[in-house]
């Protein structure tokens, strides 16, 4: 996706920009954020979307409910998507334009990421359980962050970065597994239950596939942490 590291920042800049000063997003907003990257709807879709939301609302003849959440303008994103889908029907499909590694995204860079992330692994407080060990497959995630920059510092080509990102999102995946083995049931049933509450003012606006995607995100967000595990993706370099 095109502008696929600076997905989650353009949107938060141009949503604050139309909102009119320095408005701090939720959690729930970023998880949408993520539902939407994962979605493949592009960024300009999205942007388009946030300002058909503020302009509705500057129309408007009473004002007096602030679009204060990025849930208030999925129904625009959803539909600004499905208009550029349509426009692009029969014209010729140009190649995606890959992310620059000297973008921020230097080697050094990159490897001082991932052995910092390695470091928050290890000093993690992570619960215990019998079957799958969340210690164990946190000490294996280390020993891998650890190689992988050692091997960008040592290779001669440009970093691929989209076959790294998805070698993260492997390794981020499986340590949320085996952290959902070790905690109680009860924990995860609060918290899916807190995203429940935060949901209710969107349900209306989302498809249920798109609550559901929301439901899981957030979930992994809160525990994550909760146990001061660190993100692995290149974003939150």
């Amino acid at each position: 996706m095109e502008n696929y590291f600076n997905y989650f920042t353009e949107i938060e800049e141009h949503f604050q920009r139309r909102w009119g000063g320095i408005l701090r997003l939720s959690t729930l907003d970023w998880v949408l954020i993520e539902t939407w990257r994962d979605a493949g709807i592009p960024l300009e879709a999205v942007l388009r979307g946030i300002d058909v939301t503020f302009e509705h609302h500057e129309r408007r003849p009473s004002k007096t409910r602030k679009i204060n959440s990025l849930g208030r303008c999925s129904q625009e994103v959803l539909a600004a998507a499905e208009d550029m889908k349509e426009a692009a029907v029969g014209a010729t499909a140009q190649p995606a334009r890959k992310p620059a590694a000297s973008q921020g995204f230097e080697p050094q860079t990159i490897a001082a990421f991932l052995r910092r992330n390695a470091d928050l692994l290890q000093a993690a407080k992570l619960p215990n359980a019998t079957g799958i060990s969340i210690l164990a497959v946190a000490g294996q995630s280390v020993d891998t962050l650890r190689r992988l920059a050692v091997e960008i510092e040592s290779q001669r080509s440009p970093v691929k970065l989209e076959d790294l990102e998805r070698h993260l999102t492997v390794l981020e995946e499986k340590l949320f597994g085996a952290l959902l083995t070790a905690i109680p049931d009860e924990e995860i049933v609060a918290v899916r239950a807190q995203a429940d509450r935060e949901l209710v003012p969107y349900r209306s606006k989302m498809a249920a596939a798109q609550i559901a995607q929301l439901q899981k995100q957030y979930l992994q967000k809160r525990l994550l942490e909760k146990y001061g595990l660190p993100r692995l993706s290149l974003f939150y370099m």
